[in-house]
């Protein structure tokens, strides 16, 4: 299952949204999350979700590897909706036993909760999947460039969030090698009280800090070794370019932020 997972992953491609600015990209993403907020009636939320699934459809990356790529996310959205329907106690009881009621208001916002959680985190994914690592650090740092008048270490961290984001999968794809490693040993890591399964998670912490800490250690040794001194008198074999596209794909943002603010006042 860990190979499977997305986050931090590069998709090389030729869609629209490959050709975009990394800076374009990252300023919708940040914007698209303070937009999905104004959704608040089954008309605004099934505009997010259509808008969504246009932009997935327009990066040519298939429903499906999304899908079975962010399995993890999508239990943690169905344990969200169980939380609503369960603890929620507002609206007309739909069901009722000794035990639980169960309201319509409560399926509602779990509804809309876990269609926001799902827009959020397919819009995220995208941006990584169709941008690669070093193009995401460069568009870090030029919209933090502003901050370089106060003294912010603006390329250091640009860098490591670039850095960080390229290692989740390669983590993730050592912790998959020893867990296969443990259960080769016999030892047991999906059954048994909860007790024991904290206890076999340990062997598997171990060696995977070893592993993260000589990584970290050799990519600093191969930086080091190739020149690397910071940002300052860094020259750029690719140059970031602005083109229409970017501008038209903003613009479309916010035409569908308007349309969210207008229709939200809407009585459901």
């Amino acid at each position: 299952m860990m190979e499977k997972m997305i986050f931090g992953r590069f998709l090389p491609g030729d869609s629209p949204v490959h050709k975009l600015d990394p800076r374009s990209k990252l300023i919708f993403v940040f914007t698209f999350i303070i937009i999905v907020f104004l959704a608040n009636n089954t008309v605004t939320y099934a505009m997010l979700l259509a808008f969504t699934l246009l932009v997935v459809l327009i990066s040519r990356i298939r429903l499906y590897f999304l899908i079975n790529g962010l399995k993890p996310v999508i239990f943690l959205m169905a344990f969200t909706f169980l939380l609503h329907i369960f603890m929620t106690k507002e609206g007309v009881p739909i069901f009722e036993s000794k035990f639980i009621t169960i309201y319509d208001e409560g399926i509602r916002r779990g509804i809309y909760i876990s269609i926001r959680f799902l827009v959020l985190v397919f819009m995220t994914s995208i941006l990584t999947l169709t941008t690669s690592p070093i193009s995401i650090t460069d568009g870090i740092e030029v919209l933090l460039n502003p901050l370089k008048a106060l003294k912010v270490p603006v390329h250091e961290l640009a860098l490591m969030m670039s850095i960080s984001l390229r290692f989740i999968p390669t983590l993730m794809d050592e912790t998959d090698k020893i867990m296969k490693a443990q259960m080769a040993r016999g030892s047991d890591l999906s059954s048994g009280p909860i007790k024991d399964r904290i206890k076999a998670v340990v062997p598997l912490l171990v060696p995977l800090f070893v592993s993260a800490f000589k990584r970290a250690e050799d990519l600093a040794t191969a930086m080091e070794v190739r020149g690397y001194r910071g940002g300052e008198g860094r020259t750029r074999y690719r140059r970031l370019k602005w083109d229409m596209g970017d501008t038209f794909a903003l613009v479309l943002l916010v035409a569908i932020g308007v349309l969210l603010f207008f229709y939200r006042s809407l009585k459901e």
